[in-house]
């Protein structure tokens, strides 16, 4: 059986966003991790088994929900209300290995 997302809320005025590029719509008052479950979009794959998850504390403290926008603003899905025009990375950037390959005036 799939799990299911419902919305407790009553619907919102509509939100255009963006999920890594594509179009995508929330409803006013959604944080991110509600408008990418809504999406059908989960937020990384689990480290050790085949299925995907969301957050994991869902309250801001755990930092599992982490998402990257499009200009770089990382944040935590969980507790950041969707805003139109947001483009949300699902991918989850490349860490860099070799401190010696990290621009200049950045640390690792």
């Amino acid at each position: 059986m799939m799990p299911r997302f419902v919305r407790l809320h009553p619907a919102g005025e509509p939100v255009p966003f963006l999920i890594d590029g594509v179009p995508a719509e929330a409803q006013a008052g959604d944080t991110l991790l509600t408008a990418l479950a809504a999406a059908g979009k989960p937020l990384r794959r689990a480290d050790f088994a085949p299925e995907s998850h969301a957050g994991f504390c869902l309250m801001g403290a755990c930092q599992e929900c982490t998402v990257t926008l499009a200009d770089g603003r990382r944040l935590r899905a969980c507790g950041t209300p969707v805003e139109a025009g947001m483009n949300v990375l699902t991918a989850q950037p490349p860490a860099i290995a070799d401190p010696a390959r990290v621009p200049e005036g950045e640390s690792a």
